[in-house]
């Protein structure tokens, strides 16, 4: 089943631009739509239309960075009809705007800096934190490296995490969160001398928890260990691990805001 859900998702990145229906998208896993959607959320942790929906946000990103395409025309070229909806979308799977990300990328606004990343991190969604998660990250290798940690409602990687932490290098992290459920994922970035163009940079290893309840005043612990990355993984939509966060603040220090940042 593997293969085929596989062989579903190229068919995704293949023919993204395209109108394409779930129909489509079983056949080309030779399987009936009613299986292939269930199996493909076993296998992927989301729905095929979803899947699709974040390939063609992480190729308009992309077109962002790598041509002069006006935002109307990206839209267009990434499937979507709509440019409010392409716009609305982007902005809440990124944290930015099309033009504004594309803006902070050429200002230069979204490589990682060179400044080691002390401490945990946070940042906040409007709740009032509840308790503390510990946390633990190995990798398979010891070259320099960044790691984002983040804390995220849903599976997929997008939007602002509620809280972060970037280490530089393998160890402890810590975040104070609501009480709720959460998914905790971490993009382990090489760090290159030179780096590489923006649209050409790829997180070297990610990792992933299964979902956390989170207990009020109670500690949860997790235990990350970086992987490469597999075509099951939906590709990251925040801009992380564009973006560093290296100016956040450390715990206990006041809330840090980005900058006129608005929030698929």
């Amino acid at each position: 089943m593997q293969v085929a859900v596989e062989r579903a998702i190229a068919t995704m990145w293949e023919r993204y631009e395209e109108p394409l229906s779930l129909d489509e998208i079983a056949n080309t896993a030779i399987l009936s739509k009613f299986y292939f959607s269930r199996v493909f959320r076993n296998l992927t942790g989301t729905s095929p239309g979803r899947f699709l929906s974040v390939v063609r946000l992480h190729q308009a990103k992309s077109l962002l960075l790598e041509t002069n395409l006006s935002v109307t025309e990206i839209s267009y070229r990434v499937g979507y009809n709509s440019l409010g909806t392409f716009t609305s979308r982007f902005t809440r799977s990124v944290s930015h705007s099309p033009a504004r990300y594309r803006a902070l990328a050429r200002a230069g606004l979204l490589a990682p800096s060179g400044g080691a990343a002390t401490g945990p991190q946070q940042l906040l969604d409007g709740c009032r934190p509840a308790s503390q998660l510990e946390g633990t990250i190995r990798l398979p290798t010891a070259q320099p490296v960044r790691i984002y940690v983040g804390a995220f409602r849903e599976s997929i990687v997008q939007g602002r995490p509620t809280a972060c932490a970037i280490l530089d290098g393998p160890g402890s992290f810590s975040l104070r969160l609501p009480e709720g459920a959460w998914y905790i994922r971490a993009a382990v970035l090489a760090m290159e001398d030179p780096p590489s163009p923006l649209g050409q940079r790829r997180p070297l290893l990610v990792a992933s928890s299964q979902v956390l309840n989170v207990r009020r005043d109670q500690v949860t612990r997790v235990n990350l260990i970086g992987r490469p990355l597999t075509p099951l993984d939906l590709p990251i939509l925040l801009a992380l691990p564009e973006l560093d966060f290296s100016g956040l603040p450390k715990a206990g220090a006041a809330p840090f805001e980005l900058p006129a940042i608005t929030g698929t």
